[in-house]
Formats: structure tokens, sequence, C-alpha cells
């Protein structure tokens, strides 16, 4: 694949990569997360984990990217030994970005949304229940919705349509740029906030008696669980930009620089959201109405909140916008790679895909409100984003690691190989035995306990029968991956 695109620079990859793993979960979960689990306490295990875990999967994605020079579409067909069925599994990545895009455009919608009624001045003045109210009118009209979500598929889909360079590349750059400036100056804004430090001792300052009243094994759990996901890895999303990179550096130093730029941005979200809920005595929650609810009431109590909102949601709308970007090229790389479409086709259709696929998540609030597929409470974005964060993303990094470490896959020493091809920091041989046995272990792990505290509330019968469910997925990935075509890829 000679004549295929490749980043202008290193810069360009690095917040490329950074824009896709950089999201909401980042700002409305992290500092909640931290902030229940022990502060620095837990920073300290969730670093652990993303060194542990999230950096080896990373790696291997952007390894099969580069070996392969192809997106999911092709990577695995390239880089599998003939006879094998891995290239049955990239159907995990394909599912995987388009269910995300169908509940992740419509979020991306509401940053954008909200970011207009802060510039314009529709939020000032209004009080608690003048906020909660603006959220749920905004729910309760699904044509508001589509036509937000239809702007925010339009930019970045427009951003593809350029390219690599021109497109992709150059406009995240500049996003990202804003992004971490604009997250900056909040940080500092929230920092000289009355009471503020209270919150930054709530959020940095390790409190072991709070590890110990919610359980050392929940707290470490929780740690694993968000390194794990904080990353998007595991649908191909990160892969598509391996296929971009060139080998003058080694994988795993552009991994790391990565995966710091994601936690920066994490530990920043923390450091504008916790002292400023605790300067005006608010509850620091979790979800949306954490960015919806009670961010914006906070705002209105602050001397030039309009000016502060509106900088808060032009950031969560870089945040937002960077994430469909990425994914949206890993979408259409799939498609030209696949049918052998140019850009601009696969583009237009994609754009007809994802505007259409976006529609069962918006109704979900409205129209389908009473359809509630996960239980009493929930929506169709429950349902997607249930079918991404618990089954796709964890079984696709399982995919992953497999098929970088096993024989019948592409092989360990082919792995490290391209890895470690350039200059930079070296992926180590002696961790083969890790990537093979334990690495899977614990990603399984993560899966079925996933499973297991998802439906726990609903009843143990409910919970059996979805974890057979989940035991079912994994024997069938297991099953393509182990028990077909046994050959040995040649040294």
């Amino acid at each position: 694949m000679e004549g295929r695109e490749k980043f202008a620079s290193r810069l360009g990859f690095i917040l490329v990569s950074a824009g896709c793993a950089v999201g909401i979960g980042n700002v409305w979960k992290f500092p909640y997360i931290c902030g229940i689990y022990g502060g620095a306490a837990f920073i300290v295990m969730y670093l652990v984990f993303l060194l542990i875990l999230g950096l080896p999967i990373l790696i291997c994605e952007f390894t099969v990217g580069r070996g392969s020079r192809f997106g999911m579409g092709k990577a695995f067909e390239t880089l599998e030994p003939k006879g094998t069925k891995w290239h049955n599994l990239k159907w995990i990545s394909i599912l995987g970005s388009f269910l995300l895009m169908m509940f992740y455009t419509m979020v991306a919608g509401w940053m954008i949304y909200y970011a207009y009624l802060e510039i314009t001045g529709k939020m000032t003045g209004l009080d608690n229940s003048g906020v909660a109210n603006v959220f749920s009118e905004m729910l309760s009209q699904p044509a508001t919705m589509s036509l937000w979500a239809f702007i925010a598929i339009i930019i970045s889909f427009g951003i593809c349509v350029l390219g690599v360079k021109n497109g992709v590349e150059k406009i995240t750059k500049v996003m990202m740029c804003f992004l971490i400036v604009l997250m900056m100056a909040l940080a500092v804004h929230s920092f000289i906030l009355p009471n503020a430090s209270e919150g930054i001792k709530f959020y940095l300052v390790p409190n072991f008696k709070s590890v110990a009243k919610n359980g050392l094994g929940t707290a470490v759990f929780a740690a694993m669980s968000h390194a794990f996901f904080t990353l998007s890895i595991g649908i191909g999303a990160m892969e598509i930009f391996g296929s971009y990179l060139d080998r003058k550096k080694k994988i795993t130093g552009e991994a790391v620089n990565i995966i710091l730029l994601d936690t920066f941005v994490a530990l920043m979200a923390g450091f504008i959201i916790i002292p400023a809920c605790f300067s005006f005595g608010v509850e620091p929650d979790s979800g949306p109405s954490l960015l919806f609810i009670t961010l914006p009431n906070l705002f209105n109590n602050m001397s030039g909140g309009r000016i502060w909102g509106a900088m808060f949601f032009i950031f969560m709308s870089f945040a937002a916008l960077s994430t469909l970007v990425a994914v949206f090229e890993n979408i259409i790389a799939m498609f030209m790679d696949m049918n052998g479409w140019s850009r601009k086709k696969s583009v237009a259709v994609n754009f007809v895909l994802i505007t259409v696929l976006s529609m069962p998540a918006i109704l979900g609030f409205n129209l389908l409100s009473k359809f509630q597929p996960l239980g009493s409470g929930t929506s169709v974005m429950d349902l997607e984003d249930f079918l991404v964060s618990y089954n796709l993303l964890p079984l696709g990094s399982l995919v992953f690691v497999m098929f970088c470490a096993r024989r019948n896959g592409w092989g360990f020493e082919n792995f490290l190989k391209e890895a470690n091809k350039g200059s930079g920091v070296k992926f180590p041989k002696w961790i083969r035995v890790y990537m093979q046995y334990i690495l899977p272990l614990i990603v399984t792990g993560i899966y079925l306990k996933g499973y297991y505290d998802y439906f726990i509330p609903q009843g143990i019968g409910v919970t059996i029968g979805w974890m057979c469910f989940a035991v079912l997925l994994l024997v069938l990935i297991f099953g393509i991956a182990v028990f077909t075509g046994r050959k040995k890829i040649k040294e």
C-alpha cells in the first residue's frame, strides 16, 4: 500500500489519536469516580492499570494498523496465516464503530447545542429548576436533537472528506490545541474560586478511608475498568491511525505519549469540576446530569459565568467532535479498503447511514421512550452504549491481543518486529507470556465483571441469563481465534 496516505507529522498522529481517546467520559465520569474512590489513591491505581492493561492493547492496535497498512476492513486478512479465520472477527470493529456513532453523534449535538445556549445567553438567569427544564425539554424535542446531531455529523464528515493530512490531521490538531488551552484556562479559573482548596484536597489527597469504605476490590476494579475504557481500544478506532503512521518511531513511545495526553485531559477535567462544585456546595455527579444540569447551575452563579459556560461547552464540543472525526475516519477507511471505493463515495454513503442510524437514540428519549430495553428507566442509548462498552470494546481488545500474541495469529515475533521498527522505546520481548495468557484473562475478567455489575441490581435470575449470553459470546470469540486454522505463521 505504498500509495496510502500518511500523517504529515508525528505531532499530528499523537494529537489525532489522543483526540479519539479524549472524550466525554474523561469529563463526566473520571472526576467523580476519582473522588469517591480515594482521590490520589485511585489515581495511582488508575495509572498502574493504564500501564499494564491499556498500553499493551493500544500498542497492539497501532502495530496491526502499521503492519497491514489497512484499516480493520482488511487488516486481519493481510496479516493472518492462510487458512485461519481471524478476518471474521473484523465485524466486532465494524459493528462497534457504527454502534458507538449511533448515540455519540447525538451527544456531540448536545454539546454544540449547549455551547450555543451559553454563547447566546439563553441559560443566563435560570434557577435550578429552569436549568433542569432546559435539558428535559431538549430530550423531549426530536427535531431539536436531530438538528444538532446533524450539525455534528456534517462538521465531522466535512473534515474527513478533505483527507488524512488536509482534513483529519490539520483540523484535529487545531481542535486539540484549543481544547488544551481552554481546559487550562478553565482549571485556573476553578483554582481561584472561594473554597476551591477543599475541592483540590478532596480530588488529590489520598483518602484511604474512602477506599476502605467502598471496598479495596471495588476501587481496584473501578480503576482497572476506567483504564481499559478510556482509550477507546477494541473497535479499530486507534488501529486506523497506525495504518497512516510511518516507521521512523517505535510504537511503544508513541502510545505512551497518547496515554499521557489522555490522562492529562482527565486530570484537568477534575481540576475544572471538583473545585467548582466544592466552591458552590454542589455534589459532583457522574453522567449527563453533571454536564447539563449541575455545571450550568454553577456557571449561572459565577461572576462572568456566561463566558466560562461558553468556554466549557466549546471545549466539550471539541472533545466530542475529535472522537467523531476519528471513528468516522475508521468507518470511511473500512469501506474504502473492503470495496475499493474512493474517499468521497465512502463519505457520501456513510453520511447517509450514520444520519439514519442516529435516529433511534434520539427518538428513544421521546417518541420511543416506552421502549426500555434493559429495564425500567433505560433508553435506546443505554442499549447501544451497553453493546459497545460492555461487549464490543472488551471483546475487540481480546481479539487484538490474541491476534498479536498467538502463533496461529500474526505471531508475537512478527508483532514485535513491527512494533520495534524505528527509534525510541522498545516493546520488551520478555512480556510475551503476559500477552499470551495473563492479559487475555484480565480482559475476560473485566468483561464478565461488567456484566455482573450491570445486571445484579435486576435480580439473580436476570443476571444469570445475561451472564450465560456473555459466556456464549466469549466461546464464539475463542472458537474463531483459537480453535480454527491452527497453521503457524512462518517465522
